[in-house]
C-alpha cells in the first residue's frame, strides 16, 4: 500500500501536466491498492474540476470505486494530530492535505509516499522518520 497525495491523482489524469509520465511510470511499481485521505481526494477533485470538469473527476471516482485507490480514515487520534502538524509546519505552510497525510504515515507506520510536493522531504513523523518520495521532485 502506498500513501498518495493529490498531486499525483491529477498528474496521473492529466497528460499535459509536466509530472504526468514521471507519475505514470513510478505508479507501475508502486504497491497497490493506493492509499490516500479524503482531504487529499479532496484537493485532486478540485484541482481537476477547475481544469477539466466531471469528466476528469468521474475518471478518479472511478479509482476510488475499482478498489485501485483507497481512503484511510481520518478520526480520532489521527484528526486530533492535523492542527498539530499544522502549527508546527506553518512555515511550509503546510495544508490539510498534506498533514492528513502525515498523520495517517504516522499511524499505520508508513514511509513511502507518492508525491511531487517537494515539502514530503522536510515534514518528518511523529518518530522522527523521514518519508521516501515517489517518483521524487527535481526541485528539492
Amino acid at each position: 500500500m502506498t500513501l498518495t497525495d493529490s498531486g499525483p491523482l491529477v498528474a496521473l489524469l492529466d497528460r499535459d501536466d509536466p509530472y504526468h509520465n514521471p507519475c505514470s511510470e513510478a505508479v507501475l511499481n508502486l504497491s497497490k491498492p493506493l492509499l490516500t485521505t479524503l482531504p487529499a481526494l479532496t484537493e485532486a477533485m478540485y484541482f481537476l474540476g477547475e481544469q477539466f470538469g466531471w469528466r476528469s473527476q468521474e475518471l478518479l471516482w472511478k479509482l476510488v470505486t475499482s478498489g485501485e485507490l483507497e481512503i484511510a480514515p481520518v478520526e480520532g487520534e489521527v484528526l486530533a494530530r492535523l492542527p498539530i502538524l499544522m502549527q508546527l509546519y506553518q512555515d511550509a505552510p503546510m495544508d490539510m492535505a498534506d498533514a492528513s497525510l502525515v498523520a495517517v504515515a504516522e499511524a499505520m507506520d508508513l514511509r513511502r509516499i507518492f508525491t511531487i510536493d517537494s515539502h514530503f522531504y522536510a515534514y518528518r513523523m511523529r518518530n522522527g522518520r523521514t518519508f521516501e518520495v515517489i517518483p521524487g521532485s527535481p526541485h528539492r
